[in-house]
């Protein structure tokens, strides 16, 4: 198995397929993202001028995957035709890191909805053995990402104490989603900075960032339909200052507005990342 302590560096964007012709134009100038992510499952068996173009991309700047349908948590078999051909996307692209969420997607069909795994003994030695099943078929360590929930049934300990243990026994990477951990301290009302702090934060492959929707003042919904928000900002903040500056990845996928827009937040995540306060700290 390939051990992973990549070199990701800066601030990504999670490319959509509908921005390929104007980022190609872009290559040749200045403030582009650092790196690039897609899902696998949105490019499998695609071909002609998108597989072309999306090839142009990969051999110009670093890309991660964050897959959608593995199902991890879930009862079902793991789908190892999946894994296989996630394999060999991921070589053909020369992928830096390939993540996971720590969820499960339904059982006989996928739902591709992030349902909650129950946060027990028992669910963390059932999830433990699909990674490491994944690992060894991918020949890779994987990152898991932390997942927004609204619910936490049967839970029997933290959810940083699942999220770690998990980490920990499956000897993978973690995905650190910021917005996903301050969504969740709102949901189910726990400290977001004591979170960070007691993750596994050598473990750290990248970072997500999002925006939400605020249904009321005690319920968040990830939406990744809008900006990020001030208390998402300060938290990354706090992040940096804890673990210093990680790869951070920007989440984008409904209300989604012009490229130039989205470069700018990408922008706003690489001027925090430069700045002189948190870089002093996080040293």
């Amino acid at each position: 198995m390939t051990y992973l302590r990549t070199t990701l560096t800066g601030a990504g964007l999670g490319l959509r397929r509908s921005f390929l012709p104007e980022l190609l134009s872009k290559l040749s100038v200045s403030g582009l993202p650092d790196f690039l992510e897609v899902a696998p499952e949105n490019w499998l068996g695609v071909g002609g001028r998108h597989a072309r173009d999306l090839s142009r991309l990969t051999e110009a700047l670093p890309f991660v995957c964050h897959g959608l349908s593995l199902s991890l948590g879930g009862p079902a078999p793991l789908d190892e035709v999946l894994i296989s051909q996630t394999r060999d996307f991921l070589d053909r692209h020369n992928v830096v890191v390939y993540s996971e969420h720590l969820s499960y997607t339904g059982d006989e069909g996928h739902l591709y909805d992030l349902l909650p795994i129950p946060m027990t003994e028992e669910a963390i030695a059932h999830v433990v053995a699909r990674i490491s099943r994944t690992q060894d078929l991918l020949g890779r360590q994987i990152a898991i990402e932390n997942v927004s929930t609204y619910a936490s049934p049967f839970a029997e300990m933290s959810e940083q104490s699942f999220v770690s243990e998990v980490v920990k026994q499956a000897d993978c990477l973690l995905l650190l989603d910021v917005n996903n951990v301050y969504v969740n301290s709102v949901n189910h009302g726990f400290d977001p900075k004591q979170y960070i702090s007691n993750m596994p934060l050598e473990r750290i492959a990248y970072l997500h960032v999002a925006g939400h929707f605020q249904q009321s003042p005690d319920l968040l919904i990830d939406t990744h339909g809008a900006d990020v928000c001030d208390e998402v900002w300060q938290l990354l903040a706090y992040t940096y200052k804890v673990c210093g500056v990680q790869p951070t990845l920007l989440e984008r996928d409904f209300n989604i507005p012009t490229l130039d827009s989205l470069l700018a937040s990408v922008g706003d995540i690489q001027k925090l990342q430069q700045c002189e306060e948190v870089k002093r700290e996080s040293a």
